[in-house]
């Protein structure tokens, strides 16, 4: 696929998947570098822009923060060793297997209280609005 050396944002937003907005979101936070501008203040970006928002997309998708996203970005700028990465993935592999286990015991939760509902008569306090009740 080739692309010009340089395209405004709307085109890298559609080359990218990733909306304007955000793309400007990314820059002010310093997860792309600032764009080159033209003489009449268009923005513009290159090949290796519709890489890094490439980069960015696919690190979101896996779970990391944006913040985690600029450490990766940092450590692939450095060219350090992928142990250092391979500990940045490990970690965010820990969290998430945490997180489903929590998920994983809220869902239970609400069946078990779907359930409760299903045995209770409708003139009886509902389950899940008393332990929710009980909960604060």
């Amino acid at each position: 696929m080739l692309y010009h050396s340089l395209m405004k944002i709307g085109e890298l937003s559609k080359k990218t998947g990733v909306s304007i907005d955000t793309v400007r979101y990314y820059e002010q936070r310093g997860l792309i570098p600032a764009a080159a501008r033209t003489q009449s203040g268009y923005r513009q970006y290159s090949v290796s822009d519709i890489t890094r928002l490439r980069f960015i997309v696919q690190a979101k998708e896996l779970g990391f923060t944006l913040e985690e996203i600029g450490q990766l970005l940092a450590i692939r700028a450095d060219g350090k060793a992928c142990a250092e990465v391979r500990t940045v993935a490990e970690a965010k592999a820990d969290e998430i297997g945490t997180r489903i286990l929590k998920l994983s015991r809220m869902r239970q939760t609400l069946l078990t209280l779907a359930e409760q509902c299903e045995q209770t008569s409708d003139t009886d306090p509902c389950p899940i609005l008393k332990s929710l009740e009980d909960m604060s």
